[in-house]
């Protein structure tokens, strides 16, 4: 299938974000497109399918869910119009974790999930430390993660009584993480994420 041509100024919706079918990937950031790389590199894959596997077996039988990319984060700004025609922010995170299941639908994830896993690399850094990271914020997503292969490290934000995120903490090495939204009652372990 061929890539559209499609005006990179001009503000898009989720309604048009669907109508195109191609094998592009985007995210719109308050309607503006933003172009994904085409493939992460081997051990960005190998970090998400890492820590994926520690989220999923942690949630098993639990109330909270974990997906990874591919998949639609909508992030509309009046939560009782959010129609596709009225979402100018759709996301593709590395990894999310949603508790209230009635923000999941077929198609993704309505409204912010409650924490988000980017997995940075040396074409998206920008996007995902600063630009996605105000997105985050703005909507409301009790943590994010940012996460950084090649310094193998893990920055750790949470969003405080004011909406706006708090550092943390930096962990690496044999660090444990403990997961905010979790209370502490999980904890990952970084050599279980950063593996030889």
């Amino acid at each position: 299938m061929g890539t559209l041509k499609l005006d990179m100024s001009k503000r898009y919706t989720y309604a048009d974000y669907l109508s195109w079918m191609d094998d592009v990937r985007r995210e719109l950031f308050d309607g503006i497109i933003k172009l994904m790389t085409p493939a992460p590199s081997r051990k960005h894959q190998e970090l998400s399918v890492n820590l994926t596997r520690i989220y999923g077996n942690f949630l098993l039988h639990k109330q909270c869910k974990v997906y990874h990319a591919p998949s639609d984060v909508r992030l509309p700004k009046d939560k009782k119009n959010s129609s596709d025609q009225t979402i100018y922010t759709v996301v593709q995170p590395d990894i999310y974790v949603v508790c209230d299941l009635s923000k999941l639908d077929d198609r993704g994830c309505l409204g912010a999930p409650d924490l988000i896993i980017e997995i940075v690399s040396a074409r998206n850094s920008k996007r995902d430390i600063k630009d996605k990271f105000e997105i985050y914020q703005e909507h409301g997503v009790r943590e994010y993660w940012i996460v950084n292969p090649n310094d193998e490290n893990v920055t750790v934000f949470v969003l405080d009584e004011n909406d706006k995120f708090q550092f943390v903490g930096m962990y690496a090495g044999d660090d444990k993480i403990p997961v905010n939204i979790f209370n502490g009652d999980l904890k990952i372990d970084l050599t279980e994420v950063f593996l030889p």
